[in-house]
């Protein structure tokens, strides 16, 4: 059935499936009246909220129904506006705004007559802000907001399709301007990933022109940008201003930084000899020597970098940042992921489509700094898994930046000894378990299966490792830590230390109470269930006991009654 010969009652139903709820995305308005509500008060006519849903994704503005419930309440005062002329005045008064695409669907419950009008918003071009009353604005929970710098800054600096910042030519540089050293390095790992080619036999005939040529470091004959990151003097950067083409390593604990330029052939691997890499050990359960490993996998790191310098918004003028933690290396570098999210190459299922600087990826793919076809992440993840360690993860990534994280020791060792004993795991659940140990939210989808399987416990969003994997892997004091002891235990505890002081305050009871709690409460949840056991005693009491107070303020006491 179509919207057009719905009822009242169907309609709703079909607008709860399309648009369930509100966000980003999908913004409902019991506008009875459209005469003030089109272009009136900034920051809540539907010109703002236009502006609002085109600088993030686009969507829909649902008009005529009621809020939660999308009850058709329908549009009573159309004032002098109609579904065509609204179109051209909203465009009038939202600069940026592209027409393609920007329309309003109006639709009757065929009982009620009731009109709800579906305003449909697109994205907004690239690199352009949509306006409304000489601001760009964006949705904050259920109001409108002046655009956010961060946001702003991502839709100013995004992919254009045919740009590509990595291929321009370098007018002036020359063959002078490129270190011998970084050359012959290219040339040999070229030469080793295409030794199996029908016409590798050529390659040691080449000129140097010729083989920069056939690695994408020039264009038209000129050398590009892309050469002077990888192959140029550490002079050359003055070529590339404003862009600092540096990577900074640093120690923040110890106050150290220091500063790596191209050529990037080179350097990276100067980078990664700086980070500390001592062996850690790990115990299974089922061993009788520990397995001892470097705390970080060469390649991993390596990759990560690479990847950082193959992927980084070289327009914004920012640098790769190499921070070392207690335990793990976090890399930085200017623009958010181009295509899609990084979980979706956790199983090398997916190939990106698109890249921020295709020049400069295919030239680090062709030399073998980089993997093109998607399983540079897949790799990473499957060699941490390998090492029992929690897997690298983007979070804190935004659209302005990329921030991945290489852990170098163990966050649960109920996790560690888990991949231990199950290889047999899938993929997606080590996903979702290394999640959990990160104390991370998952769906609860994800939450189910697990559960099925045994592996976790807890409330949502409080999940840890089962009981079932506790005794699996001989961690049930650290099960019992994560899940607590009885009321009935918490209970007695708080009476004896009543009955034997005669009296406690609030702040003795916590402090007896605190460290006996769930470690996979929070601090606050932690205070909550000690005001629920106070509460319980007083209301109830335990095997014929009950406490009140007596006192009021500071001076409050608690005592069994």
């Amino acid at each position: 059935m179509t919207p057009s010969h719905m009822t009242a009652s169907e309609l709703q139903d079909w607008l709860r499936v399309r648009f369930p709820k509100e966000d980003e995305r999908h913004e409902w308005k019991e506008w009875n009246s459209l005469k003030s509500n089109i272009s009136g008060r900034k920051g809540d006519d539907l010109v703002s909220y236009v502006s609002a849903l085109a600088n993030m994704e686009g969507g829909c503005i649902v008009i005529g129904v009621q809020d939660k419930t999308l009850a058709l309440t329908g549009i009573q005062d159309f004032a002098d506006y109609t579904a065509d002329n609204v179109v051209h005045r909203v465009l009038g008064k939202t600069p940026g705004l592209p027409s393609l695409g920007f329309r309003v669907e109006e639709l009757c419950a065929s009982d009620s007559g009731a009109v709800v009008w579906l305003v449909h918003v697109p994205r907004h071009a690239p690199r352009e802000l949509v306006l409304a009353h000489d601001k760009a604005w964006q949705r904050d929970g259920d109001s409108l907001v002046e655009l956010r710098e961060d946001r702003r800054r991502a839709i100013l600096t995004e992919l254009i399709a045919g740009q590509d910042w990595s291929a321009h030519i370098v007018a002036g540089a020359t063959l002078a301007d490129l270190d011998p050293a970084a050359i012959a390095k290219a040339r040999a790992k070229y030469t080793e990933k295409h030794q199996n080619e029908r016409w590798a036999a050529e390659m040691a005939h080449w000129s140097v022109e010729q083989f920069l040529a056939k690695a994408k470091m020039t264009t038209h004959g000129q050398l590009n940008r892309a050469a002077l990151l990888l192959l140029g003097r550490a002079e050359c950067v003055d070529w590339l201003s404003p862009q600092p083409a540096e990577i900074l390593w640093k120690v923040p604990a110890d106050r150290i930084a220091l500063p790596f330029g191209p050529p990037f052939v080179l350097t990276t691997t100067e980078v990664g000899q700086r980070i500390r890499n001592p062996n850690i050990k790990l115990f299974p359960e089922t061993e009788l020597l520990a397995v001892e490993l470097p705390r970080y996998d060469a390649q991993v790191v390596l990759e990560g970098l690479h990847n950082c310098i193959a992927h980084q918004d070289y327009e914004q003028a920012g640098r790769v940042v190499v921070e070392e933690w207690q335990g793990h290396l976090r890399l930085t570098n200017p623009g958010g992921f181009v295509d899609g999210r990084p979980e979706d190459y956790f199983d090398g299922r997916r190939t990106p489509e698109k890249y921020r600087n295709p020049r400069l990826v295919e030239a680090m793919r062709l030399i073998g700094m980089i993997d093109r076809g998607g399983f540079g992440i897949r790799d990473m993840v499957a060699a941490q898994r390998k090492r029992y360690l929690p897997l690298p993860d983007y979070e804190g990534s935004s659209a302005n930046q990329t921030v991945f994280t290489i852990y170098g020791q163990t966050i649960d060792k109920n996790y560690s000894q888990l991949l231990m004993e199950r290889s047999d795991l899938p993929l997606e659940q080590v996903v979702w378990l290394d999640r959990v140990q990160k104390k991370h939210r998952i769906a609860d989808d994800q939450a189910a299966t697990l559960r099925r399987a045994r592996l976790i416990e807890g409330r949502k969003p409080n999940f840890f490792v089962s009981a079932h994997v506790a005794d699996a892997t001989n961690t049930r004091a650290q099960y019992t830590r994560n899940k607590g002891l009885s009321d009935h235990f918490y209970k007695t505890l708080i009476l004896q230390h009543i009955q034997k002081f005669r009296s406690a305050s609030a702040a003795e009871l916590r402090a007896l109470l605190l460290d006996k709690l769930p470690d996979s409460l929070t601090p606050q949840q932690k205070l909550v269930k000690i005001k629920n056991l106070l509460a319980a005693l007083r209301s109830t009491g335990l095997d014929g006991a009950r406490i009140g107070v007596t006192g009021t303020g500071k001076n409050a006491r608690w005592v069994i009654r």
